[in-house]
């Protein structure tokens, strides 16, 4: 069910590392995921001068339902529309609302209504981006470079953590949540001139016959079949959500309170989360560089494994040093799986389901793996962190069932 594409010979496409197209592009992006970052720091802090403990943590929660019930939707509009132009459309929402904000917040004290309001908007927003993010790589570069693409991706985003907050911070502390909300939008600005300039090439789709353009449901439905029912793409999204529902969790609530059960204080935590975040740098400038990994359904489920087996151990381990290098392990392990798992996926996927299959990916990561944040913190209260870690783990290694009891996933390669 491999697509076949109407796109440049690879001998003419750069590597992505060293194509302009492709760096404005990621320039775009990592503006709006910086401004992300500055937005959710101003929000915080807004929250919190505003109102008690319960409605900060509503403020803050309050994007996530939106964008879990509206992220299958935007994969129909990016499939429907050209998935640059709901990123400039995002982006350009996301500049007046949160620039609206800050003349606010500098006029009068925001008003609980008004923050909940906001988180709203931008969770809805955010529903519309993230999709059309995922369908945008095929459509500016060649299929062979999608792994560098998705290194480079990975490599903003892990930027974007580092930088985002000590930027909202320091403009807090300049001029409050006013100028926090403003540089955002600010950086939500400055990804506009960029996202123009990149060349968006036309794809071809695939020798089947494609279903008749109906309502916005049927193309929905008809997005969920084709995922179901293709051999390669339906294994990949299944082995994905195992996985990011059995390790999401104990990353980031497990993590907090093993720390916190170990004695190792704010520092120890900063370290396993700076080591974690250390081996999924690596890793992304690794498959940047490289580009094309070979046998790569199977070197993706070796990295589950090694990623799965080293996030049950960190429980088990009796020193920090000894967790730290855990971390890094996990860090590396998951980015490599992660990168690989979507370009697989990308280059398989025929570009007039694209924004659909992106949006199912991405529903698992921010819709249902945070589910088991209430499950894990319970269970760990109750039993203690090791024997949830390795639960965990094990949970997340039945993904690497999934993956080599399927032969499309073992013998899938990436395009040369």
């Amino acid at each position: 069910m491999a697509a076949a594409r109407t796109v440049l010979p690879e001998s003419a496409t750069p590597p992505a590392h060293r194509d302009g197209n492709v760096l404005r592009w990621l320039a775009a992006y990592t503006a709006s995921l910086v401004g992300d970052s500055v937005y959710f720091v101003a929000l915080a802090w807004s929250a919190q001068k505003t109102a008690g403990p319960t409605e900060v943590g509503l403020i803050m929660a309050a994007g996530a339902l939106p964008r879990a019930l509206l992220m299958l939707g935007g994969g129909v509009l990016a499939d429907r529309l050209d998935p640059r132009r709901v990123i400039l459309g995002s982006d350009a929402v996301r500049c007046l609302l949160v620039l609206s904000v800050a003349a606010a917040v500098a006029l009068t004290a925001p008003a609980l209504w008004l923050l909940v309001a906001v988180a709203l908007v931008f969770g809805a927003v955010d529903a519309l981006f993230v999709p059309a993010i995922g369908a945008l790589p095929p459509r500016i570069t060649g299929p062979g470079q999608l792994a560098r693409v998705a290194g480079l991706r990975s490599l903003s985003m892990r930027l974007s953590q580092i930088a985002g907050p000590p930027v909202g911070g320091l403009a807090m502390g300049i001029g409050g949540a006013a100028a926090a909300f403003t540089v955002a939008g600010l950086l939500f600005a400055l990804s506009l001139p960029l996202l123009l300039s990149i060349r968006v090439r036309p794809l071809g789709t695939s020798g089947e016959a494609q279903p008749e353009p109906g309502t916005a449901w049927k193309d929905l439905l008809d997005g969920l079949r084709y995922i179901r029912r293709h051999r390669l793409i339906g294994p990949l999204v299944a082995v994905g959500a195992i996985c990011e529902l059995g390790l999401v969790s104990t990353l980031n609530v497990g993590m907090v309170l093993l720390n916190a059960e170990r004695g190792w204080g704010p520092s120890g935590y900063g370290w396993i989360v700076g080591g974690f975040g250390a081996g999924a740098t690596v890793g992304a400038v690794l498959l940047a560089t490289v580009g094309r990994v070979p046998r790569a359904g199977l070197t993706m489920t070796g990295a589950l494994i090694v990623g799965c087996s080293a996030a049950a151990t960190i429980a088990l381990v009796p020193s920090l040093r000894a967790a730290v290098v855990l971390a890094v392990i996990v860090g590396l392990s998951a980015g490599l799986f992660g990168a690989l798992d979507n370009t697989l996926i990308q280059t398989a996927a025929d570009p007039a389901y694209l924004g659909r299959v992106t949006s199912v990916v991405m529903l698992t990561m921010v819709g249902l793996a945070p589910l088991g944040y209430p499950v894990v913190g319970a269970a760990i209260g109750a039993w203690g962190a090791a024997p949830v870690f390795v639960g965990c783990g094990a949970f997340a290694g039945l993904g690497v069932a999934v993956a080599l009891a399927s032969g499309p996933v073992r013998r899938a390669e990436l395009p040369r």
